[in-house]
């Protein structure tokens, strides 16, 4: 695209700076648009240094200001007239060049390169703001800086420096000159000094990622494993990870450079001697930390049809991936990951439990071991399968680690690697995933420690705030939208409150015989399998009590509705309520049976509600359901969702006639 055109595209703010740019006489704006194609193709710069060339395009310039002033004349048009007075004034401007036109063609270049910094500084502002959705958790002035000084400081110690110390040595060794030596000994102080420093910066690095950045996206593994809308990529860390383990590996193979080097020539006190040691055992050291912390798990255990990851039955095969965040090409399918198992309770992994890392397997390249087939059998230990030093907790609350092993070794250097799983429930019956995942919630929710498999030993308990985010994320992760306010106060007073919540609470057993967990994962499942859509789009306001579906039913029109969560069906049930006016100008709420899944599998809901019809004696039948509260009417809410048939011709018609539905009277 034309740089005139792309000027003229630019957002407000950059516009801005192209007005300051031509606020000046030299080069008017309505020069440089009326004729931006012509001044675009030509050869600014090497008329600024040819005076033959600068002659040229002076005479064509004031060429085509004539003809562009014999234009706005033809026009004939108000605003034509202005412009006409403007380009007569701006080739008499433009005729005092005419003894230097070199000056002319400078100040035309700089112009045009001073509009290419702008679209420069426009382009180089949305790589940014596309960095930083990338790797927002990564983007701080302070990592920038660390950044900058640390390609810096690699950059002296390349093959330049080498070369020189190369010729020093060599002259050294023919020489053998006391007068010589000096100089070698001030470079090789300096040299050996600013090698100090490099490894401090890089340690510094180092710990920035280790501890601090590594930790962050631990969380926000643990935090997305239970439908939080965290960014989990470790694409930025593993392009940090492995430039700070190449700068170490170039150290090493510097100081050793500089052994072979120090061979040729030794003297007292020779700076080599005195410090390489050291700084090889520093280097190992930090590359040994780095590479230790590099391996860990990408993706955490999960089953194809469980409710989520983490929760294993014995069995049933699930996968797992690791991932070393140091990618070493001439290592890729060279080390061998094991996979074993805590020994709280025994288990064999059948399948292959060992594997390659390799950049074959992963979708962005990553040095991984992919493990897609694994499965857990339980030792038996007579007739109750657990052995003696067992705690007295439930199979649900018992946790177990899964462990990784693989051994790095490269040149001298070699670090045996391990890392774990976030703790797993494992169970041997579907029947227990739902108490199961309930474990892993409350674990993720609140522990940071991913060794800690006596979690449930003690008591746990958790702010109604961060219990309220949880749930909310189990909707926002199966159906596109969590849980608002109005929501969240009818799910606490089912919890007693807003205050602490312990877990007993949440499998507490109420009045309907079954715990709180039990009731809110059924109606979960239900949203995610059969209401999905208008869960998303807003129109079910589900959790709401019968005292406040009544207070907001009773203010507005006849036939407004609102759907809502039944309070008594153990696996999810759902209904709505709507307003009437009986016959003595009472507003009355009234409710329909809740629908369960078995309904739901023969009708969609939406087909409920747009067949739905009340019969009462001496009444024709009628839909009783006009306007999606607060007052959407009803086909404006539900209308995409329907069939193209509807009434008698609806497939669904047949079904919700003989459908006995009871409908309570308030």
């Amino acid at each position: 695209m034309a740089l005139w055109n792309r000027i003229q595209q630019l957002e407000p703010v950059y516009r801005q700076k192209v007005h300051e740019l031509y606020d000046r006489d030299e080069f008017p704006m309505e020069v440089r648009h009326y004729l931006a194609p012509w001044i675009e193709s030509q050869t600014w710069d090497h008329a600024a240094q040819d005076q033959n060339q600068a002659v040229l395009l002076f005479q064509v310039l004031l060429e085509n200001l004539d003809n562009q002033y014999s234009r706005f004349v033809q026009e004939g048009r108000e605003e034509s007239f202005l412009l006409q007075c403007n380009f007569r004034r701006f080739k008499h401007n433009f005729q005092r060049y005419q003894e230097e036109p070199t000056t002319l063609a400078s100040i035309i270049l700089w112009f045009l390169r001073k509009e290419k910094e702008i679209l420069d500084t426009v382009e180089l502002s949305q790589q940014v703001q596309t960095l930083q959705v990338q790797q927002t958790s990564m983007d701080t002035d302070h990592q920038r800086n660390l950044q900058r000084r640390l390609c810096y400081r690699m950059g002296q110690f390349c093959i330049e420096p080498l070369k020189k110390l190369q010729v020093m040595y060599n002259n050294s060794f023919q020489l053998l000159l006391n007068a010589y030596l000096g100089p070698l000994f001030v470079f090789l102080q300096s040299l050996l000094l600013a090698l100090r420093e490099l490894l401090t910066l890089v340690e510094e690095v180092t710990s920035l990622f280790v501890e601090e950045e590594l930790v962050g996206w631990s969380r926000r593994q643990q935090k997305a494993c239970i439908g939080a809308p965290e960014d989990t990529s470790l694409l930025v860390l593993e392009e940090w990870m492995t430039a700070l383990a190449q700068a170490l590996f170039q150290v090493k193979s510097f100081l050793m450079k500089l052994d072979e080097l120090s061979g040729k020539v030794t003297y007292e006190k020779d700076p080599v001697l005195a410090h390489n040691l050291y700084l090889k055992q520093r280097t190992d050291n930090l590359l040994t930390r780095l590479l230790k912390s590099a391996f860990v798990v990408e993706s955490q255990p999960t089953m194809p049809q469980g409710k989520g990851p983490l929760v294993l039955r014995t069995g049933i095969q699930f996968s797992v991936k690791t991932r070393l965040l140091v990618k070493i090409p001439e290592l890729n399918h060279e080390m061998k990951v094991t996979v074993t198992v805590d020994k709280y309770r025994r288990f064999n992994i059948l399948g292959t439990n060992t594997k390659a890392l390799n950049m074959t397997e992963s979708m962005n390249g990553g040095f991984v071991a992919d493990f897609r087939h694994l499965t857990l059998r339980e030792k038996k230990f007579g007739a109750g399968g657990r052995s003696s030093t067992d705690l007295s907790l439930s199979v649900t609350e018992e946790l177990h680690i899964i462990n990784f092993e693989t051994e790095f070794k490269l040149h001298d250097l070699s670090v045996k690697l391990e890392t774990c799983s976030l703790p797993v429930v494992i169970i041997s019956n579907s029947s227990q995933q739902q108490s199961a995942w309930a474990s892993v919630l409350w674990f993720n929710m609140l522990c940071n420690d991913a060794k800690n498999v006596l979690f449930f030993a003690g008591s746990v308990q958790a702010p109604w705030s961060q219990l309220a985010e949880m749930l909310s994320w189990q909707f926002l992760s199966v159906a596109g939208r969590g849980l608002d306010a109005d929501q969240l106060d009818m799910i606490a007073n089912k919890l007693f409150g807003k205050s602490t919540v312990n877990i007993t609470m949440f499998d507490h057993v109420a009045e309907n015989n079954f715990t709180f967990w039990v009731w809110f994962d059924g109606i979960l499942g239900l949203v995610k399998t059969f209401l999905a859509e208008i869960w998303k789009d807003g129109s079910v306001i589900g959790f709401v009590s019968k005292a406040r579906e009544k207070s907001l039913l009773k203010r507005k029109q006849d036939g407004t509705f609102l759907v809502r969560f039944s309070e008594s069906f153990k696996d999810g049930g759902v209904t709505f309520s709507w307003a009437e006016t009986d016959a003595n100008g009472l507003v009355r709420v009234r409710s329909v049976q809740p629908f369960t899944r078995t309904d739901l599998t023969q009708i969609p809901f939406v087909e409920i509600i747009r067949n739905f019809q009340i019969l009462e004696v001496g009444n024709v039948p009628e839909n009783p359901l006009r306007f999606l509260y607060p007052g959407i009417p009803k086909d404006s809410a539900f209308g995409k969702y329907y069939t193209e048939k509807s009434g008698e011709q609806s497939p669904y018609f047949k079904y919700i006639k003989t459908k006995l539905m009871f409908v309570s009277k308030e």
